[in-house]
């Protein structure tokens, strides 16, 4: 196998459907289980044999920074590229045209992907694609790219975002891309996005895309059920074996999935799913399907189906259903708050 050394990390997107949560930081790094989404990501092309990481950035870039470094940590280089007006997919990446290897990685840094790239790569190489693209399925192919493909895995027919009378497969591109760079001379724009302006060109002139079933966990984390479900869903994989308790989990029964983060403290609680972000306190509550995020105080509370964001204090009786509170908000003793976003 030819090796990929390079990367492309495109993280524009803004975060819409995930305020006020987003409000404060870009969307790709909001926490599941105390690390930034794109973490998850980053440290799976280290792993992969990735060297050298672009973070195509949009906005807030000096969160990403100060969120994730120079890469030193997890041995790669991260470097960071700045957009002064929105490039798309395509454009991001053709900015660094200069910069990059003829074969490359690249990769929506919008997602939870805990997954592995070395059986990708081979392929791409092996079945002479111009870009192959990892595929996963979905139970709601009409907010995603489906494909179609032939015995070989040639992708033979996209469709971007289809309306359900018009999908024909529930296999969806995951975003993460090994792509020859001589591809991106086969439109003369600087602003294209690959999905909705390359890769028909590419169709059109008979140019293989191939596709290959990813290999991890991937989970689009583009509403708030989505993240809270991406956190729940990475403490089963990575804590569904762990026994908590010792003085941080006392007189507190446990049903999970369940992830209590460094120095936070649950006291006299009932847990029925629940993600406990470190440097946060409850005691005397109830969590049910929830996400409480870092610097938080819960005392005497129900809270279900919602996310608490960081620095929260929720109040003696307070219920908190189907919710989402922003950062550093104070729900008073007694505040009942059912489908609502509160800042």
């Amino acid at each position: 196998m030819t090796k990929v050394r390079q990367a492309v990390v495109m993280v524009g997107g803004k975060g819409t459907r995930l305020m006020p949560l987003t409000k404060n930081r870009p969307k790709a790094i909001l926490p599941v289980l105390d690390k930034p989404c794109i973490r998850y990501l980053l440290e799976s092309l280290a792993a992969s044999g990735i060297e050298e990481i672009f973070l195509a950035c949009g906005a807030r870039t000096s969160q990403f920074e100060e969120a994730l470094g120079n890469g030193s940590d997890i041995g790669v280089r991260i470097e960071y590229s700045y957009e002064d007006t929105p490039l798309k997919t395509g454009g991001a990446i053709k900015k660094l045209w200069s910069r990059l290897d003829d074969v490359f990685v690249a990769a929506n840094g919008d997602v939870l992907a805990d997954i592995s790239l070395e059986e990708q790569i081979r392929r791409h190489f092996s079945s002479g694609a111009e870009v192959t693209i990892a595929l996963t399925t979905v139970d709601n192919p009409c907010e995603y790219g489906i494909v179609r493909l032939d015995e070989d895995d040639r992708i033979t027919e996209f469709k971007e975002k289809p309306k359900q009378e018009e999908v024909f497969s529930n296999l969806v591109n995951a975003g993460v891309y090994v792509i020859n760079k001589a591809v991106l001379s086969y439109t003369e724009k600087t602003e294209f996005d690959l999905s909705m302006d390359l890769f028909p060109i590419l169709m059109e002139g008979q140019k293989r895309i191939q596709g290959f079933p990813l290999s991890g966990t991937w989970r689009d984390v583009g509403r708030p059920e989505d993240l809270l479900g991406a956190n729940l869903g990475m403490a089963t994989k990575l804590y569904d074996q762990m026994s908590w308790g010792g003085n941080k989990v006392e007189s507190t029964a446990i049903k999970k999935p369940f992830y209590l983060g460094k120095d936070a403290r649950i006291i006299n609680s009932d847990v029925y799913a629940a993600v406990v972000m470190e440097r946060t306190a409850v005691t005397g509550s109830k969590l049910i399907n929830t996400m409480i995020m870092k610097d938080c105080t819960v005392t005497s509370a129900k809270i279900e189906n919602s996310i608490i964001g960081e620095g929260c204090r929720i109040g003696p009786g307070a219920e908190i259903v189907s919710s989402i509170i922003c950062d550093g908000t104070t729900v008073a003793a007694g505040t009942k708050i059912v489908k609502e976003k509160v800042c």
